[in-house]
């Protein structure tokens, strides 16, 4: 997969014993609104030096990254936000490559707590602020370079889907262009 390829996307309607993958199917919208709306957090955090904040949304992003999407409290909002817009059904995506990509900034988050908590300011800013333009990416265009991790060849997605993938091969939730 090049880097520029997309993830596999399939209409709502298809049923879910024609889904090319088991697991959870999700609207990616909700994944850009909880981008939108922890990066903000995270941004709040930043100016206003409230760092145990930032653990808190290291610690949703996580739960998240561990347990599933409905986990991230940031996303929940989006079922109200939809019907309140009425807005129709999206293409979905596969949970696990948002799921893989909120590990990485959970990570991120992690370290910076830890660096904040012991005293190193302006280091333990810089993987938050990292965390927040990544968010923001995805908030603002859609684009998500932790799901495009995922898919390269690497060992760390393959561990990553060996704990939490059950069964889910990365190779059917690659999006292949025929033409």
């Amino acid at each position: 997969m090049s880097f520029f390829s997309r993830p596999l996307t399939i209409a709502a309607t298809l049923a879910p014993a024609a889904r090319p993958a088991p697991g959870r199917w999700i609207d990616p919208r909700a994944q850009r609104l909880g981008a939108g709306l922890s990066g903000l957090t995270l941004l709040l955090a930043m100016v206003l030096g409230v760092w145990p904040l930032v653990a808190l949304v290291g610690t949703f992003m996580a739960t998240s990254a561990a347990y599933g999407t409905r986990w991230f409290i940031f996303s929940r909002p989006w079922p109200l936000v939809r019907s309140w817009l009425r807005l129709g059904p999206s293409e979905l995506e596969h949970e696990l490559p948002p799921r893989f990509a909120q590990a990485l900034g959970a990570m991120f988050l992690g370290s910076g707590s830890v660096l904040l908590a012991l005293g190193l300011t302006p280091l333990g800013w810089l993987p938050v602020a990292g965390v927040v333009a990544l968010q923001s990416l995805l908030a603002a265009s859609g684009f998500c370079l932790g799901c495009r991790l995922f898919f390269l060849r690497w060992y760390v997605p393959s561990l990553y889907l060996r704990l939490v993938g059950r069964g889910v091969r990365r190779e059917a939730l690659i999006y292949i262009d025929r033409s």
